[in-house]
């Protein structure tokens, strides 16, 4: 009978470590999965855990890029949300005030659809940091309606390397992490070279971006594996070939302002 009032007590005071240690587990941020498709060259997972950071960098000092002549003006000083609806067709419902945009409830998209471009966004996670990995300041742009550059506060915020801000979401991690600090206005020049189909539906050539974060070259020239999904990659689909730019909601207040795009086609 002593051993057994004494084993008890133990057994409960481990039983409590546990539920305390799962508790804690519970609470850590999510960086990464080890139980998701591996991407097409079977290297790494979608999301991998085990998938290494790139390095950071500090950018040079932030310039905010006035328009070409020839660009289409999506949103600035003095324009409204007309260039932009949901996804069924509505108005944007996301709040603007002296052309800054804040990510509201919902996708929003342009009304236009393009091929090929080049793209400038600017964009600022909230400076009052809440949440940690893809928790905090989580947004993304969409080429073509499927193909996401990751919008995310990146700065000493570690996240599945897929994942972290102007990642090709699920795909392929930036060369460095570029971050500025939260609250701090970050920029995106995207080069964008959408997919091409043969007459029978084949995929003749994949869609192709080049990325500069805060002005540092994260990406060049690289090939997307698919369009954009959680823990999968999309198939191409010829619907692919064209489409609108998308801005997403995550359930964090980001800010857009200054985006214009010069179309590199025939959409002129």
């Amino acid at each position: 009978m002593a051993k057994d009032r004494l084993t008890m007590p133990l057994l409960a005071v481990a039983m409590l470590g546990t539920l305390i240690t799962g508790s804690a587990q519970s609470q850590q941020p999510n960086l990464g999965y080890d139980d998701t498709p591996f991407q097409p060259d079977g290297k790494w997972r979608i999301h991998d855990v085990r998938r290494p950071a790139p390095p950071s960098v500090v950018p040079g000092p932030f310039v905010s890029a006035p328009p070409p002549k020839d660009a289409v003006m999506l949103l600035g000083d003095g324009a409204d949300l007309s260039a932009w609806q949901t996804d069924a067709g509505a108005p944007a419902p996301w709040q603007m005030a002296a052309g800054v945009l804040q990510t509201g409830k919902g996708i929003i998209r342009t009304k236009a659809e393009f091929t090929d471009i080049q793209l400038h966004v600017e964009f600022a996670t909230p400076s009052t940091v809440i949440g940690s990995s893809q928790d905090r300041g989580n947004s993304g742009v969409f080429l073509a309606g499927v193909f996401e550059i990751q919008v995310l506060d990146s700065f000493e915020n570690p996240t599945y390397a897929d994942g972290q801000a102007s990642a090709m979401y699920g795909q392929y991690p930036p060369l460095v992490n570029a971050s500025r600090r939260p609250g701090e206005w970050q920029s995106y020049d995207i080069a964008f070279t959408a997919p091409r189909f043969s007459a029978t539906g084949e995929l003749s050539s994949p869609a192709i971006v080049t990325v500069f974060h805060n002005g540092v070259l994260v990406h060049h020239a690289r090939s997307f594996w698919g369009g954009t999904a959680h823990r999968r990659i999309l198939p191409y689909k010829p619907e692919m070939a064209r489409g609108p730019i998308r801005l997403q909601d995550h359930g964090n207040p980001v800010r857009y302002r200054n985006i214009w795009l010069r179309s590199l086609s025939s959409d002129k």
